[in-house]
């Protein structure tokens, strides 16, 4: 997968895609978007927005940043946002593996169904980490290769067919995990047949120690609970990149 094939498949996709896909993925949706809680002028970024399904489901009193790379889903998107009057929201074609955002430019960063869909997932998620700011969260909203025997031998041998379709089938969370600075906050399987799993990470980098109990910036790792971060409203939405 290129980022002109990833383009091309997903702008043919875009006049059916909520037809196909939006019942099927709206749980997801739903269940991502329920638990954020949501704090006053928090500054949130949605990778992949897609054709803005989930913006009219974000509070109005956050800042709302949304990207994709293609332009035929971008456009319903800007059709949605219009005719839900959601003037919080911002709409930008950019690719998520180079973004031009500065550092820790917000609270809450969003990709569903966004990192098996990637020619380099590692560059999405160390893109997201850096607009991210230390301490904010990063939600992941995905199908992850199945820790089943069976199922990840099945999952290896269709992920080269869906490839041609847009997205993979053989990634596991730890590989997307590995080597970053996020920390597992909660897991929560969703959608039909509990195949897609919703993972919100606190982003650790520069330092940032992950504290266990409740709080603003309290989690608890290992368990599959937490203590939800709140955004402090001080996030920045600045253009050009800074790496």
């Amino acid at each position: 997968m290129d980022l002109k094939k990833v383009e091309r498949v997903y702008t043919s996709y875009a006049g059916v895609y909520d037809q196909i896909f939006g019942k099927v993925f709206h749980e997801g949706r739903e269940s991502a978007i329920r638990n954020l809680d949501v704090q006053p002028n928090e500054n949130i970024l949605e990778v992949g927005v897609g054709t803005g399904l989930a913006l009219p489901m974000y509070p109005r009193h956050c800042r709302i940043v949304g990207i994709d790379l293609s332009e035929g889903m971008l456009a319903k998107a800007k059709e949605r946002a219009e005719t839900h009057q959601l003037a919080h929201v911002q709409l930008h074609r950019m690719d998520a593996g180079a973004m031009e955002f500065g550092d820790d430019s917000f609270d809450t960063v969003v990709a569903a169904y966004v990192v098996t869909a990637v020619p380099d997932h590692r560059k999405v998620v160390n893109e997201m980490i850096r607009v991210c700011r230390p301490g904010g969260r990063i939600i992941m909203l995905n199908h992850f290769s199945n820790g089943n025997k069976i199922i990840a031998a099945m999952e290896k041998v269709i992920s080269p067919l869906t490839k041609h379709l847009g997205w993979r089938t053989d990634l596991s969370l730890s590989t997307v995990l590995e080597g970053t600075t996020l920390h597992v906050a909660r897991k929560q399987n969703v959608n039909p047949l509990r195949f897609w799993v919703l993972v919100e990470c606190v982003n650790a980098k520069n330092g940032h120690v992950v504290k266990n109990g409740h709080g603003p910036t309290g989690y608890v790792n290992g368990n599959g609970t937490a203590s939800f971060a709140h955004g402090n409203g001080n996030g920045h939405y600045a253009n050009g990149h800074s790496h």
